[in-house]
């Protein structure tokens, strides 16, 4: 890769298309990839912006999240990442990214789609970092289809059920455990107890 901040026809800094055909079966592997993808391994230089904070990162093994988990451990946080067992290759790199780092790493593999998982990562994720007060929830599901006819109801209720219960779930086992969340809970609870007592 060139160097980012050398001046440059930013047109020709990375790959360009046309791109071999590649089909993986998802959740498919960000190392299978051709040209791999860039999320900052080699790129990114942190500047401890989250000295010792502890992130939960969803979808932390590949994409935006796998960019977000290595970007975090660089400015000085420990990670968990949330990840599909069958994705455990590309998790694993993105472990050792972490603790190259010297930061804590906690891989967890299990599927968001599930409640009981989505409440036992955000504990597994306070037990071993000791805390959380960054949750990213960026685990998602998407697909391509011609016609919405061609969506069955069940992979409807997947897409539903991975980005929009997955993220409420998580939240909710969260935010207990988020300091910034609970001071704003007190705060919205004080504000409307003064709202009813001046009506």
């Amino acid at each position: 890769m060139t160097d980012r901040l050398k001046m440059q026809d930013p047109r020709k800094q990375f790959p360009r298309p046309p791109f071999p055909k590649q089909p993986q079966p998802a959740p498919g592997l960000a190392q299978e990839m051709v040209p791999k993808p860039d999320h900052g391994e080699e790129s990114y230089r942190g500047s401890g912006r989250l000295a010792g904070r502890k992130a939960l990162i969803t979808g932390g093994d590949s994409g935006i999240g796998r960019a977000a988990a290595i970007a975090y451990a660089r400015e000085g946080a420990d990670v968990a990442i949330g990840y599909l067992p069958e994705e455990e290759a590309d998790a694993k790199q993105v472990i050792a990214l972490i603790e190259a780092e010297g930061r804590k790493a906690l891989g967890l593999a299990g599927d968001v789609k599930d409640e009981s998982w989505c409440k036992q990562m955000v504990q597994r994720t306070v037990e071993g970092l000791q805390g959380i007060d960054i949750l990213v929830v960026n685990a998602a599901r998407q697909q391509f289809h011609e016609s919405v006819a061609e969506v069955s109801t069940d992979d409807f209720d997947q897409t539903i059920k991975t980005n929009l219960y997955a993220l409420h779930w998580i939240a909710r086992a969260a935010v207990p455990h988020l300091p910034l969340a609970q001071q704003l809970s007190l705060r919205r609870r004080s504000k409307r107890t003064s709202h009813h007592q001046s009506c």
